[in-house]
């Protein structure tokens, strides 16, 4: 937990619980503590355990079972999109590969929401992608305007589901863009990507589709380099 901070016990007792489950505390199939001696050790009140045990059972965390423990589930099988909100709030305690799986999910809904996004809105891209040449080499600015160029993709797509998607994607997007950006490679690829969409929508050099499939394939590769 940070320090230097209020205690919220709250906040502390889901950061307790899902770092517990990450790092193999608690794997999946293994039992919580039972109640009493498992808000003992956290520091809380039984009723902040109960509560948080409750929120992360609707993520797909946990099963709440009356009269036996609570048990760990299997994260991966059971969770749903609200899992990725608790995940992005705890990034150091990442499984392996998860933003490798993650990166391989953008490429495969992206690149057709973008060709739908470009097709109903096409000047509001040329508007945006007309600013990048400004804002220089800084990884934040890169993180900024990459994550607005996604957010119009979907906010343009015709369909409401796709931004409902995205928010979830949103904290854990800007921890990893950051980190990526700040690697020469990730900021060359993405200012060639940026360059080809503008000429792309403005004089129909190429196909919006497979430009936005091919620069997020190559993300994949650029961040495993840059992770080992």
């Amino acid at each position: 937990m940070e320090t230097g901070k209020l205690f919220h016990p709250a906040r502390h007792t889901e950061y307790r619980l899902v770092t517990s489950i990450l790092d193999g505390t608690y794997p999946p199939g293994s039992n919580l503590p039972n109640e009493r001696l498992f808000a003992e050790q956290i520091g809380v009140t039984r009723q902040t355990l109960r509560e948080a045990l409750q929120r992360l059972a609707a993520e797909g965390w946990v099963t709440i079972r009356h009269g036996k423990s609570t048990m760990v589930n299997d994260y991966w099988k059971e969770g749903g999109l609200g899992l990725l909100s608790s995940l992005a709030k705890y990034g150091a305690s990442l499984p392996n590969g998860f933003i490798t799986h993650l990166l391989e999910v953008r490429v495969t809904l992206l690149p057709p929401v973008a060709r739908l996004a470009i097709a109903n809105s096409p000047e509001v891209f040329l508007a945006h992608l007309n600013l990048f040449e400004n804002f220089g080499n800084e990884a934040s600015a890169f993180t900024d305007y990459d994550w607005k160029l996604q957010v119009l993709f979907v906010r343009h797509s015709g369909n409401p589901i796709y931004p409902l998607i995205l928010n979830d994607f949103a904290s854990i997007f800007k921890i990893m863009a950051l980190r990526y950006f700040s690697l020469e490679e990730g900021r060359e690829s993405s200012s060639n990507y940026y360059r080809q969409l503008l000429r792309s929508i403005d004089q129909g050099e190429g196909d919006t589709e497979d430009i936005v499939r091919s620069v997020l394939e190559k993300s994949i590769h650029i961040w495993e380099k840059g992770e080992m």
